[in-house]
């Protein structure tokens, strides 16, 4: 496991370095105006405007620059922001954001596991039954529907019918928060609720199953001593991961209800050529992204010792 762990570490810091200096090279191919403010743009000659890009090492070598923007990242210097908040350091911009799109998430991937899986057990327990067939349907509604309009009728069910505010205000966080978090929910729970049931329904047609009935175990310690814990095993590998793609529906969950979090702020900032915010935000989503397959594949492990990731080449 310690080997596998090691070369898993090697793998994600390569992707994260691949993914980081495709953005930077993509950056770099914009006109050198975004570097400027627009008030510097209307005041700075020709002349003025190549010295300030001469200073800050825009008119080096590409190697260079690259070989230069690594080692600020090393030293964890993500530079300043030019368009979003001029002069401003980029974590500062990045900050407060980043713990309300973090809370907005963690508290939608905890309501996603305990309610999906829920459904999933429930579907399980009534196969081919009223309860079975409604879950399905959820789930082929939430993946068949654009997001738009199943965030609509979330809007238009919870403004209308069930008084909740419509918009997020930083002055009521907890109340204006449900509508963005049923929205953020509203994929996970079917994508767990989908798996959990697949898994469990697979488990029960094994051999062992039928063998633990003729012993007499009763139907609830099936599901709870085999049916449940094997088929969680390989759901547990997409935990980590759905963390991601939980903040990263965030993105137009935060736009449609007016939640000031990392969200509108990296549409703001490709809009407006904050370069800067722009790649330290992709830094930040491919360093999430890579962890999280990788402690998927740990926490796999950890629940179930006999999986071994690993062959006798020492390939996965």
């Amino acid at each position: 496991m310690f080997k596998y762990t090691i070369k898993r570490l090697l793998q994600s810091v390569v992707t994260v370095l691949i993914v980081v200096t495709i953005v930077f090279l993509l950056m770099r191919m914009l006109p050198t105006d975004y570097f400027f403010t627009e008030d510097q743009l209307m005041k700075f000659t020709p002349e003025q405007k190549e010295e300030q890009l001469q200073a800050a090492g825009l008119l080096d070598p590409m190697p260079k620059q690259l070989v230069r923007y690594y080692g600020q990242l090393l030293k964890f210097d993500f530079g300043e922001s030019r368009r979003i908040q001029n002069g401003v350091d980029v974590v500062s911009v990045i900050g407060d954001k980043f713990a309300i799109s973090m809370k907005l998430g963690c508290t939608a991937l905890v309501i996603s596991l305990f309610v999906g899986i829920l459904i999933g057990i429930i579907q399980t327990l009534n196969k081919d039954r009223i309860l079975d067939h409604v879950g399905t349907a959820y789930t082929i509604f939430v993946n068949a529907v654009p997001s738009l309009v199943s965030y609509s009728l979330v809007l238009a069910f919870g403004s209308k019918v069930l008084g909740l505010p419509s918009l997020y205000s930083t002055r009521n966080p907890s109340e204006t928060s449900i509508l963005p978090i049923v929205c953020l929910s509203l994929a996970s729970i079917a994508s767990y609720a989908l798996w959990t049931r697949r898994y469990m329904v697979d488990e029960l047609n094994k051999d062992y199953i039928k063998l633990a009935r003729v012993k007499g175990t009763s139907s609830s310690g099936i599901m709870i001593k085999h049916v449940f814990k094997n088929a969680f095993v390989p759901l547990a590998q997409y935990v980590p991961a759905s963390f991601l793609y939980t903040i990263g529906g965030s993105l137009l969950v935060e736009r449609f209800f007016s939640v000031p979090g990392m969200g509108p702020l990296l549409t703001d900032a490709i809009v407006r050529y904050d370069v800067n915010v722009v790649q330290t935000l992709v830094v930040l989503y491919a360093v999430l992204g890579t962890l999280g397959v990788f402690l998927g594949d740990i926490l796999m492990m950890l629940l179930d010792p006999r999986i071994k990731l690993t062959g006798k080449g020492g390939t996965r």
